[in-house]
């Protein structure tokens, strides 16, 4: 299935006709002229680069929207070669000498007046830190949620925590809160395998998370309430097959509609919509376990709790994150077409309808018949459809970025090479396992410069699907910080 539209053809500026003078860099598209002594300049990942640093390049200027826009003269995506004068840390100018090899005829003004053993050059400036300095962010807005939605969430987190505390009483609720963490910590560690390819903001996540957590349960207890009083105390059946399906379900698809329409800018496609749903569920179970383990622990004592605790904490603890993922996965999946908020919550609308299914199934196949053997017989593979659709969905994610960012190779900001590095999985292993040669360890550099690459294609195929007003503010700044980031990752 492809993702997207497909960008207009860039064509890249012809090359000029006159050879470029001595001692400067040739026109895009033409290979350096070598210099007499001089090594080619190195290939990126393959060898260190000249001494000095790379001299400060100009920020392009701003291109057509949603095309990538052309680096400057003299800064196409070439390995750092020997460079005119440039300023070191103390902002005092120095002429970098070119690398030679062992052994190789240095430049007359450079060779010791006396024979002597040969010893390489002190470094002229001094090495930068292992870091990019401030450099232009991308805009917050759309990818952030308000101080003042996570103040709501702790009042009603507050009648949680009175409600528990009524109702189970203190040590019941502790041992409860302890044991919780365990399936939570299961679900966590899996979501982030999923959301390591393009990770998400911070707050979305603790939203995504604290709405679960706080607003779906809190749903949930107030219906529950509700019918009580209305009808009375339903019975196990229609509780677990049909009520819970329902009412939990619609409060954590809520949620999930409410992360696309706050956070619309870093919802990009099913994958963000698997990771958003997975943290809703993963959050809801989170509380409801809670009061679970504590209910058990009240009722059946410690032996009780202990059967509680592996049925719901260690055979089944992405369930809830299954089920809402896969409304996460509707909404994503019109995100990524360029559908409308309305068309988005249609979508939802769909992805809840299957939601629901699948809640229903699970829980009745727990109460009738032997649980064991519908465990092993449903409830297993589902989760093993799940995992093989995440792969799925990861490799066709990849892909993605991979067209995106060749986009930009053919406008000359990458190259080749590169692309493969951001874009792939055994490239970004090589990158890391290079950068981790460099000197002083420069692994961080590799994984921002990953992290705002693989974001720049995400802008991109945000611009080309037209709802975004800020992809082309983004792509600038994510443009110099990558170029920056580059230049650190080669400088001595």
């Amino acid at each position: 299935m492809s993702f997207g539209g497909q960008p207009p053809a860039y064509q890249p500026p012809p090359p000029s006709e006159q050879p470029a003078p001595e001692g400067q860099q040739p026109a895009y598209g033409q290979p350096p002229t070598p210099v007499y002594g001089q090594p080619p300049a190195p290939v990126y990942g393959q060898g260190q680069p000249a001494y000095g640093q790379p001299p400060a390049q100009p920020y392009p200027s701003a291109p057509a929207y949603g095309q990538p826009p052309a680096p400057g003269y003299g800064q196409q995506a070439h390995q750092l070669a020997p460079q005119a004068p440039v300023a070191d840390a103390y902002g005092a100018t120095a002429s970098v000498a070119p690398t030679v090899g062992y052994g190789q005829p240095q430049h007359p003004a450079l060779q010791p007046a006396a024979a002597a053993a040969y010893a390489p050059p002190a470094p002229l400036s001094p090495a930068p830190v292992a870091g990019v300095p401030a450099l232009p962010m991308p805009v917050r807005k759309g990818r952030s949620v308000s101080v003042w939605v996570f103040g709501v969430l702790g009042f009603v987190m507050l009648a949680l925590i009175a409600y528990f505390a009524m109702f189970l009483g203190t040590g019941a609720s502790v041992v409860g809160l302890i044991l919780a963490f365990v399936p939570l910590g299961i679900v966590l560690f899996g979501v982030r395998l999923i959301d390591r390819w393009e990770p998400e903001p911070k707050s979305l996540v603790i939203f995504a998370l604290a709405w679960g957590a706080i607003a779906a349960i809190g749903i949930a207890l107030l219906f529950d309430l509700l019918l009580t009083l209305a009808a009375g105390r339903p019975d196990d059946f229609f509780s677990a097959v049909i009520q819970a399906p329902l009412i939990e379900e619609i409060g954590k698809g809520l949620g999930v509609f409410l992360i696309y329409v706050i956070g619309r800018r870093a919802f990009d496609g099913p994958v963000d919509g698997v990771v958003y749903g997975a943290l809703v569920g993963a959050g809801f179970a989170f509380t409801e376990n809670i009061q679970y383990f504590g209910v058990s622990l009240v009722n059946g004592g410690a032996g009780e709790l202990t059967i509680t605790f592996i049925l719901r904490g260690l055979l089944s603890p992405f369930a809830h994150a299954m089920f809402t993922a896969l409304t996460g996965f509707a909404i994503g999946l019109a995100a990524r077409r360029g559908a409308t908020v309305a068309g988005a919550l249609g979508a939802g609308a769909l992805g809840l309808l299957g939601a629901m299914a699948l809640h229903a199934f699970w829980n009745g196949s727990s109460m009738l018949g032997d649980f064991f053997t519908l465990y092993l017989t449903a409830q297993i593979p589902l989760f093993l459809g799940f995992i093989f659709a995440i792969v799925a969905l990861r490799r066709a994610e990849a892909r993605l970025t991979q067209r995106r960012l060749e986009d930009y190779a053919a406008a000359g900001w990458f190259t080749k090479e590169e692309v493969v590095m951001l874009a792939t999985p055994a490239g970004r292993k090589a990158g890391m396992q290079w950068a981790r040669g460099l000197r002083g360890d420069r692994r961080k550099l590799m994984r921002s410069f990953i992290k705002d690459a693989t974001e720049l294609a995400a802008v991109r195929q945000r611009a080309i699907n037209g709802h975004d007003a800020y992809a082309a503010a983004d792509e600038q700044s994510l443009l110099a910080r990558t170029r920056a980031t580059r230049a650190h990752l080669l400088a001595y």
